[in-house]
């Protein structure tokens, strides 16, 4: 959304708008803008946190000001990492919420994430599919918002081979597998009845009816198993069918609702009069 400049709604301040002098009146109309940019962006913020379920602040608090300046007497506000445009600590590296918000408006479906990219590189999700975490999410596994944590994320895509980047967040080599693995004999060797069982987790992927094989029984995606040779399986992240979105938020409609003209000409008053000294 942009809001630009406009001497209207003034008239009660005319004579002390006139006797500013020009550069002046630009910082006091910029003044007036960006307070403005605030107010709307304060009724999105509000608007999506109550149009979907559990948002992460990610992308409830997405929506930035570009403040205006007395050079450019135009403010926007739009859904960024941040007003800068550049990553922000602690947000989702890869992720930009216009992508996400933009099926949340427009309809149709989502962007990819970041995840979804390298597994689908990786010869893991198959075309036409996207992810999801399961009803019941996998201990451990989720963020109390529908999302899986950035760590455990990490971990799976490096458990699985689909990572393309170095250093700690490198593919994870068999050893590694292994020890998160901590499969152990369990019984007595006297009776012959030693169960090898997987105390930790082993992760693999099953494709169900779409390929068939031995995992055909299971929904496709990712699945745990632990337990006496590995006999109790757990979802963790199901590979769906591509879903389309219905328009659920309107800019547009949030913009009317913070009634940005109105405010603006309140604004316009207010910084005058504090420019005049009154």
């Amino acid at each position: 959304m942009r809001i630009d400049a406009t001497i209207t709604g003034i008239d009660k301040v005319r004579h002390l708008a006139d006797k500013l002098t020009g550069p002046q009146m630009r910082a006091v109309q910029a003044a007036a803008i960006n307070d403005t940019a605030f107010k709307v962006r304060g009724v999105m913020v509000s608007a999506l946190t109550s149009a979907f379920d559990r948002p992460t602040p990610f992308i409830a608090r997405s929506p930035k000001v570009v403040q205006a300046t007395p050079e450019n007497l135009t403010a926007r506000i739009i859904p960024t990492l941040d007003s800068r445009g550049t990553w922000s600590p602690g947000g989702k590296i890869g992720v930009d919420p216009q992508h996400v918000l933009q099926a949340q408006e427009f309809g149709g479906r989502r962007a990819d994430k970041r995840s979804e990219v390298a597994l689908r590189r990786a010869g893991i999700l198959p075309v036409g599919m996207q992810t999801a975490i399961p009803r019941t999410p996998y201990p451990g596994s989720d963020d109390g918002r529908g999302n899986l944590r950035g760590a455990f994320l990490s971990q799976l895509i490096s458990y699985l081979q689909a990572s393309g980047e170095q250093g700690y967040r490198a593919n994870m080599t068999d050893r590694r597998k292994a020890q998160l693995r901590n499969q152990q004999g369990i019984g007595s060797v006297a009776a012959r009845r030693v169960y090898m069982t997987t105390l930790g987790v082993r992760y693999f992927v099953a494709y169900g009816r779409l390929r068939g094989g031995r995992t055909r029984h299971l929904a496709p995606g990712v699945w745990a198993a632990r337990g006496t040779h590995d006999v109790d399986l757990v979802p963790v992240l199901l590979f769906v069918r591509t879903p389309g979105y219905a328009p659920r938020i309107s800019m547009d409609d949030i913009a009317a609702e913070a009634q940005a003209s109105e405010v603006l000409a309140r604004r316009m008053r207010y910084r005058i009069r504090q420019a005049a000294g009154v």
